[in-house]
């Protein structure tokens, strides 16, 4: 059995990229800007994993993290706090009140969504929302809905694709 050096116990597999923020405070003055950067783990979703490791081109993964964004802006994922949109604010009055009030960005976010999902179609849809939005693993999400293995992948690129002619992307 071969040892391991020092090095290459400590080294992280993860594939690490550092990528700049933006800051809104030098918005029009890129030349006094300080650049930020957060270290972000390319692998962190499904999604990106399967672009690092060359398995989707840019315009797909593009598509893919427009369709991610839209579902996370729309509010349509599930809440895994506690929600304090509806406490009571006045001493006297102990009910919630019985209607949210969400921004219009927020519905655009949600409009945008259920129309791409729409593009997709029914049989695209499924493969495309549990992979994107729901982050499951290829594997897991061909193993749910019954699909021989490595099948997701092509299923997935047609569905990217189609995304991005749905969100007009250059390219294809």
């Amino acid at each position: 059995m071969r040892k391991k050096s020092v090095a290459a116990l400590f080294q992280d597999p993860r594939p690490l990229a550092e990528r700049a923020l933006p800051d809104p405070e030098y918005a029009g003055d890129r030349a006094k800007r300080p650049r930020r950067t957060v270290t972000v783990n390319l692998a962190e979703s499904p999604l990106a994993w399967l672009h690092t490791y060359g398995h989707l081109t840019d315009r797909q993964f593009l598509a893919g993290e427009k369709l991610r964004s839209d579902y996370e802006q729309g509010g349509l994922a599930p809440r895994i706090t506690m929600s304090w949109e509806h406490m009571a604010m006045a001493r006297g009055k102990r009910s919630a009140p019985c209607h949210s009030n969400p921004t219009v960005k927020m519905l655009e976010a949600k409009q945008r969504f259920e129309r791409g999902v729409e593009a997709l179609g029914r049989d695209l849809s499924d493969i495309a929302w549990r992979v994107i939005c729901a982050g499951e693993a290829m594997p897991v999400a061909e193993k749910s809905m019954g699909w021989p293995a490595r099948s997701g992948k092509l299923v997935l690129r047609i569905a990217l694709d189609r995304l991005a002619d749905y969100y007009r992307l250059p390219g294809g």
